[in-house]
C-alpha cells in the first residue's frame, strides 16, 4: 500500500471521528554525541500536560506518518543517521483513542483503522537508517506498538506503566503486537504480557520489567533519560555497543505457550469473550515469522472485535470506572462538605482495623478505635502497626512517615475520651439493627454536633438506624466491600432524614479514600448485596429443588464471572450470606427465599459447600450428606435462563424504586464491588445482548449505541 492511499486512508477515517484530540509528531533535529552524526528525533505531543495523555486516532495517526514522510526523505538522501521516537514528559503514548472506535458503526471503518495504524507504523522499520524508540513514560497499547516496529528500545526506570491492555478490554493488540512481540521476547513472554496481564485486571508492567523481559535493549534513569538514550543511541550506531537478542523459541515452547494462555483465558473468561482467544490464534501463526500475515490477521480480529459486543461493553466498562466514577450521580454540592480532621471507628475486630487503616493512610489524621475491652482495641490498634509495619518492609513508605502514621492511631474504651472532638464516625459492630441503635445512641451523645455518624451496614436500613436519634439528619450509610483495600467500590446510602451537608462530606470523604461512590437509596441491601443475593438464591433454589450442585455451578461459567457462585459464597461467608437472605426474605418474601439447606450447612458450622483436597473444589461429603433435594432437575441452560431472569427482573425493579440514577449505576457497582467482568459490561449490557432484557422486561436497558455498535 503506497503512502498516499493512507493518506487517504486516514483522512477517511478522521472524518467519522471529528472530535478526536489530535496528537502531533514534531520532527528535530540533533547533532548525537562522539560524532555519531546528524539524528531526526520525533516527539508525540497532544499539546496538553500529562493529565490528559496522548492517544492515537486517525488525525494523530496522519500527523506521525507525515513526520515519517519528512526522515524518510532525509535518510534516503543520506542526510540523518537514524531516527527516534519519544513522548512529552511522563507520557510516551497510551494507544488508540477508543472515544473513536465507540462512534465505528461500519465493518470496513473499523478495517481501515487497524490497517492505517499498521501501514504507519509499518514505515518506522523500513527506514533506511536504524530506529530506536524511547519509553520515556506510560506507554500501553499502541504505545507499546508504535516502538515494537523500531530497530532498537530504550526504557525509563521511572516509567509507571507499561501495557497491551487491548484483550481487557475486549480488542486484540492490532498494530503489530501479537505478531511482533513473541517474535521478540519469545511466545511464552509474549503470552504473559499479551493475555495474563490485561486478564489479571490489566496488570501493568515498571520500566525494570520492561527491560527484564526483554522488551528494551537498555534502561536508564528518569532523570536523565533522554540524555543517557541518546548516548547509548551514538554507541550503537558507532559500532560501540552490540545489542543481543536471545534465540526464539520456534518449536515446542512456543505452541505450549500459546496452550498455556488457553488455560488462563479459559481460567478468566470460560470462552465467554472472544477477545483473549483471537490473540492467541495470531500469536500461534505468528510462529514462522512470517509478520505481515500477522498483520493481516491483528487487522480482521480488530475489525470483528470492533464490531462486537464484547468489546462496546468493555469501552462502556472503561467509560463507566474512568468518568462516570469521578463524577457520582446524584452527589450534592461538593462545597456543601465539612472538613474532617479526626475519625473514630467504633469496633476494633476485623473489618473496623481494615477501616482505621485505610483512613489513617488516605487522609493522615488521627484515628482513634473503641470496643468493648481493652484486649480488642489493643488488637486493633495491633493490627494497623503490623500493616504499616509491612509498607515499610516493601519499601512503600520510609521510616519516618510509618512513624507518623503510628503515631496517628490510638484506641480507648470511652467513647467521650475518643470521639468528642470526631468529625467523622464509622461503626463496623455486628449486623444486627438493635446493637447498632445502641451504638449510635451512644456516640451521639459524646461526639459533636457537626459529626458525621456512617454505618458500614450491608443490608440494613440506614433511616430505621438513625430513627431515634436527635439528629437523624447527619447518619449516612458508607458501606465498603471486602478486602477493603482491593475493592474500589463504596456504596453511600441517603436515609430518609441525611440533609446534603452530611451526603457531601461523605462524597468528599470517599474521594479521599480513592473509592468509587455510588449514591444509593435506603432500599434493602443496596445495590451489589440485593442483586447477588437474588443471583445466588436462585442457583441455591435450583439445586434445594433437584438440581445437581456442578450443573447449576457450570451453568454460569458462560458469564466469565471471577468465581463460581459457591465459591463466592465461600469467600463471604455462608452465615453472612444467609443473614443477608433473611433481611431481604423480610422486605421481599415473593422473591427472595431462605435455602433449608444453606441454614442447615451453616448450623452445621460449615465455611463452605467445598473441599480442596486435590487443589481444586469438590463437594464436601459432610455437606453432600446434608443436602435435602427434590427431584426437578434443570440443565445448564434452564438454570442459566431462570437465574439471568431473576437477575433482569430485580435490576428492572430496583430503577423502578429509585435505588440507583440509572442502569450506568447497577454496572459500575458490580464492576468495582463484586468484580464482574469489564467484557460483560458488568451485567445490563450482557442482558441486553442475550435477549434476557426484551423477554423479562418487554425492553433493553441501555439505549443503543451505549455498550452496543449504534444504530
Amino acid at each position: 500500500m503506497s503512502t498516499t492511499t493512507t493518506a487517504e486512508l486516514l483522512k477517511g477515517a478522521a472524518e467519522l471521528f471529528p472530535d478526536e484530540v489530535v496528537t502531533s509528531a514534531h520532527v528535530r533535529h540533533l547533532d548525537l554525541p562522539y560524532g555519531a552524526g546528524k539524528f531526526a528525533l520525533i516527539t508525540l505531543d497532544n499539546g496538553f500536560d500529562h493529565t490528559k495523555p496522548t492517544t492515537f486516532g486517525p488525525g494523530s495517526l496522519a500527523n506521525l506518518n507525515a513526520a515519517i514522510d519528512q526522515v524518510e526523505k532525509e535518510a534516503a538522501d543520506g542526510d540523518i543517521v537514524g531516527v527516534g521516537v519519544t513522548g512529552k514528559p511522563f507520557i510516551f503514548a497510551v494507544g488508540a483513542d477508543l472515544k473513536g472506535v465507540e462512534l465505528l458503526k461500519k465493518h470496513e471503518d473499523a478495517l481501515a483503522i487497524g490497517k492505517g495504524g499498521h501501514e504507519v507504523f509499518k514505515r518506522l522499520s523500513k527506514l533506511a537508517v536504524p530506529t530506536f524508540a524511547y519509553y520515556n513514560g506510560a506507554a500501553m497499547g499502541g504505545g507499546v506498538e508504535v516502538g515494537l516496529h523500531c530497530s532498537y528500545r530504550t526504557v525509563s526506570k521511572a516509567l509507571p506503566a507499561f501495557s497491551l491492555p487491548e484483550v481487557f478490554l475486549g480488542l486484540v493488540p492490532g498494530w503489530g503486537g501479537c505478531a511482533l512481540l513473541p517474535n521478540l521476547i519469545g511466545a511464552d513472554k509474549a503470552v504473559s504480557v499479551i493475555i495474563e496481564n490485561s486478564l489479571n485486571q490489566n496488570k501493568q508492567l515498571k520500566g525494570q520489567q520492561v527491560f527484564d523481559l526483554g522488551i528494551a535493549d537498555a534502561i536508564f534513569e528518569g532523570a536523565d533519560f533522554l540524555e543517557q538514550s541518546l548516548i547509548w543511541t551514538a554507541n550503537v550506531l558507532k559500532g560501540e555497543v552490540t545489542v543481543e537478542r536471545p534465540e526464539i523459541d520456534r518449536g515446542e515452547g512456543w505452541d505450549q505457550a500459546v496452550a498455556k494462555g488457553k488455560f488462563i483465558a479459559d481460567g478468566k473468561v470460560h470462552g465467554a469473550a472472544p477477545a483473549a482467544y483471537r490473540a492467541l490464534d495470531i500469536i500461534a501463526a505468528a510462529k514462522d515469522g512470517d509478520l505481515q500475515a500477522g498483520f493481516d490477521a491483528e487487522d480482521q480480529a480488530l475489525a470483528d472485535l470492533i464490531m462486537g459486543g464484547e468489546l462496546r461493553a468493555g469501552i462502556y466498562s472503561f467509560n463507566l470506572v474512568q468518568k462516570r466514577a469521578k463524577r457520582p450521580a446524584g452527589a450534592p454540592d461538593k462545597n456543601l462538605a465539612r472538613p474532617v480532621s479526626k475519625v473514630g471507628v467504633v469496633g476494633a475486630g476485623l473489618m473496623a482495623s481494615q477501616l482505621a487503616l485505610l483512613f489513617l493512610r488516605r487522609l493522615e489524621v488521627p484515628v482513634v478505635l473503641t470496643d468493648i475491652d481493652q484486649e480488642r482495641v489493643d488488637k486493633g490498634v495491633g493490627y494497623v502497626h503490623a500493616e504499616i509495619d509491612k509498607l515499610l518492609g516493601k519499601g512503600r513508605i520510609n521510616q519516618d512517615k510509618a512513624n507518623r502514621l503510628k503515631a496517628l492511631v490510638s484506641g480507648v474504651l470511652d467513647k467521650a475520651e475518643g470521639f468528642s472532638d470526631a468529625d467523622f464516625i464509622i461503626e463496623a459492630v455486628f449486623e444486627e439493627i438493635g446493637v447498632k441503635q445502641t451504638v449510635f445512641a451512644e456516640v451521639e451523645a459524646v461526639a459533636p454536633a457537626h459529626a458525621i455518624l456512617a454505618t458500614n451496614t450491608s443490608s440494613l436500613s440506614v433511616t430505621e438506624m438513625a430513627s431515634k436519634l436527635k439528629h437523624p439528619e447527619r447518619v449516612v450509610g458508607f458501606h465498603f466491600f471486602n478486602p477493603v483495600a482491593i475493592l474500589p467500590l463504596l456504596e453511600i446510602v441517603r436515609g430518609e432524614k441525611t440533609d446534603d451537608a452530611s451526603l457531601a462530606t461523605a462524597f468528599g470523604v470517599a474521594k479521599k479514600l480513592k473509592k468509587t461512590a455510588v449514591l444509593v437509596k435506603d432500599a434493602p441491601a443496596f445495590v451489589v448485596n440485593r442483586i447477588l443475593t437474588r443471583f445466588m438464591g436462585e442457583i441455591q433454589n435450583v439445586i434445594d429443588e433437584g438440581t445437581p450442585v456442578e450443573t447449576a455451578e457450570k451453568a454460569i461459567e458462560p458469564l466469565g464471572l471471577p468465581m463460581s457462585p459457591l465459591v463466592l459464597l465461600e469467600l463471604v461467608g455462608p452465615a453472612i450470606g444467609l443473614h443477608v437472605s433473611e433481611t431481604l426474605n423480610r422486605a421481599f418474601p415473593d422473591r427472595f427465599t431462605v435455602s433449608p439447606n444453606l441454614k442447615a450447612v451453616v448450623e452445621a458450622g460449615k465455611r463452605g459447600f467445598y473441599v480442596y483436597d486435590s487443589g481444586k473444589p469438590e463437594l464436601d461429603p459432610e455437606v453432600a450428606a446434608l443436602l435435602k433435594q427434590g427431584d426437578s432437575v434443570l440443565t445448564e441452560q434452564q438454570v442459566r435462563d431462570r437465574v439471568l431472569d431473576a437477575v433482569a427482573q430485580e435490576i428492572s425493579l430496583m430503577l423502578d424504586e429509585g435505588v440507583v440514577a440509572e442502569a450506568q449505576d447497577i454496572d459500575l457497582c458490580l464492576i468495582t464491588g463484586a468484580g464482574w467482568p469489564f467484557h460483560l459490561g458488568g451485567i445490563t449490557p450482557y442482558l441486553d445482548r442475550a435477549g434476557v432484557s426484551e423477554r423479562v422486561r418487554g425492553k433493553k436497558f441501555l439505549a443503543p449505541g451505549i455498550a452496543s455498535v449504534p444504530a
